[in-house]
């Protein structure tokens, strides 16, 4: 099942392994057990510590669990974790094993004190950048916590229980057979909404801290970079963000991103967050910004309040907030997001296999997307409103070499239809001719763009151009002394990660010059 390089690896991780365990596994006589089960002997062949049984009685076939002196730990893997979900698999193999987790000690204590019975099921799909980030973090969960417990679920091979449960946005979460949240989350998120006192225990954490020097609010790579140099220059720094990463975590393949050849959005955004962890900055996560209050005389502290109830202050801001995907705001779309609407192709994708789907979108971006869903779905449907496609001529050329996709341009969508229950079409009118046409399918992949975070900027003094982004000089600078922005929150014209980073340093160095100067 692995190949001798992947064998060698996952050798050495094993040698952190200093308890003894067991993998039991459930399996029949198909394929995919077959293939399980050569994994699983390949993982107990490379260390001494580890031992397979295949007398599992889980209800899901393939599937296996991990056993520690006996009893279960309460980590199911059903299916096999390979592809995204490798990584899960070898953190779950170290922790069950004795190698101590990441997590801070105050977040261990934190699982350790939940005092709820908790059966979480997670399905997943195996392209899913996302879904990693919540298998391990509810894995970890249930080897800390004996009063939990938890099943990442492939929903690929588990498909009749995805139609049953009538999944079709990946991560989703299910707790005590409940729906619980879908969507990438952090293990903090998760602790939030289990843990009903956390988020006010630490808003007034957060609310008496002392007053920063500069204060990042966002923590993408714009928000990563100014919050490094920063502290760089030796002034008291903090960086306050509703999810590291921001939209990076969103992104797939990162190909353009000077001196690393080749990664993924998710692994940026870890890579980020541990070098501003190398230096002195206070990183508060999950803090989602609503108001700004600026300072009333020149020279004096910015506050920053918060959804969560905290508020913070600051003599000068960098407001790096980032976007979104654009929503169409058609009828339909929010009844029906993540019921058949969907952002991320990457993630839901194979959930559709087998179906046809539309994406809207003629950029890059989604004719990038139509050419990856035509891999797995049946039949796709792009539509564009402009008359021609937008995206680089290598793209549209591959677009049209499938021979399961229509293109249709011209085309202004104008509805998502559905049962009630899920997507069963789409509504739109040809432009030219101004006749309404419809067409039956199971999904839609929105792809049109991005809109600023700065909603929450309306009534402040900040000057916003027509498009909602936040006005900056060469300095990053806004129209408010002692407030900077930078990256794709701002008017600059191309949203780049690199462009992102490099305007990120030059707020932090335009923030330091303020400072100095007052």
């Amino acid at each position: 099942m692995l190949d001798d390089s992947l064998k060698q690896q996952l050798k050495a991780y094993l040698e952190r392994v200093t308890r003894p365990f067991e993998l039991v596994a459930t399996l029949d006589d198909g394929d995919k057990s077959r293939e399980l089960h050569g994994l699983l002997s390949d993982i107990a062949a490379l260390s001494d510590h580890i031992s397979l049984s295949t007398e599992g009685t889980d209800p899901r076939t393939p599937s296996f669990a991990l056993y520690r002196d006996g009893a279960p730990t309460g980590v199911v893997f059903a299916g096999i974790p390979m592809g995204h979900e490798f990584t899960s698999l070898v953190l779950a193999l170290l922790q069950v094993g004795g190698h101590p987790p990441k997590a801070s000690a105050e977040v261990i204590e934190q699982i350790q004190a939940l005092d709820a019975d908790m059966h979480f099921e997670t399905y997943f799909s195996l392209s899913c950048q996302n879904c990693p980030d919540v298998v391990q973090a509810l894995n970890l969960m249930a080897i800390l916590n004996p009063r939990i417990s938890h099943d990442a679920i492939d929903g690929a091979l588990f498909q009749d229980e995805v139609e049953a449960r009538e999944i079709m946005s990946v991560p989703s979460v299910y707790l005590n057979g409940e729906p619980f949240d879908q969507g990438r989350m952090t293990l903090e998120q998760i602790l939030a909404k289990v843990d009903t006192g956390a988020e006010k225990r630490e808003a007034e954490k957060i609310s008496a801290k002392e007053s920063f020097e500069v204060l990042t609010i966002g923590g993408g790579p714009a928000g990563a970079a100014a919050s490094i140099y920063a502290a760089r220059k030796g002034i008291r720094t903090g960086v306050a963000a509703e999810r590291f990463g921001g939209q990076v975590l969103d992104t797939m393949a990162i190909e353009n991103f000077i001196s690393v050849q080749e990664t993924e959005g998710p692994k940026l955004a870890t890579a980020l967050e541990e070098h501003v962890k190398q230096y002195d900055v206070d990183i508060m996560n999950l803090q989602r910004a609503e108001a700004l209050v600026p300072s009333s005389e020149p020279g004096g502290e910015h506050e920053v309040r918060f959804a969560s109830g905290a508020s913070l202050r600051a003599k000068t801001l960098i407001l790096a907030t980032g976007a979104r995907w654009r929503e169409m705001n058609v009828p339909g779309e929010a009844e029906y997001r993540n019921r058949g609407v969907a952002y991320c192709p990457h993630c839901d994708g194979p959930l559709f296999k087998g179906k046809r789907v539309a994406v809207i979108g003629g950029g890059n971006s989604g004719v990038e997307a139509a050419i990856d869903l035509a891999g797995i779905v049946a039949h796709v449907t792009l539509f564009e409103f402009m008359d021609e496609l937008r995206a680089d001529a290598v793209l549209q050329k591959k677009l049209r070499s499938l021979p399961n996709v229509e293109i249709i341009s011209g085309a202004r969508t104008t509805e998502i239809n559905g049962d009630g229950n899920r997507v069963t079409g789409l509504s739109y009118e040809e432009r030219a001719s101004g006749e309404l046409k419809q067409v039956e399918l199971e999904g839609v992949f929105v792809q049109i763009g991005l809109v600023p975070n700065t909603e929450w900027l309306k009534d402040s003094p900040i000057e916003l151009s027509e498009r909602g982004e936040i006005i900056t000089d060469a300095h990053g600078m806004t129209s408010v002394p002692g407030i900077f922005a930078a990256g794709d929150v701002t008017t600059v014209p191309y949203k780049q990660i690199v462009i992102a980073v490099g305007a990120g340093a030059t707020a932090a160095l335009g923030a330091f010059d303020y400072l100095i100067r007052q």
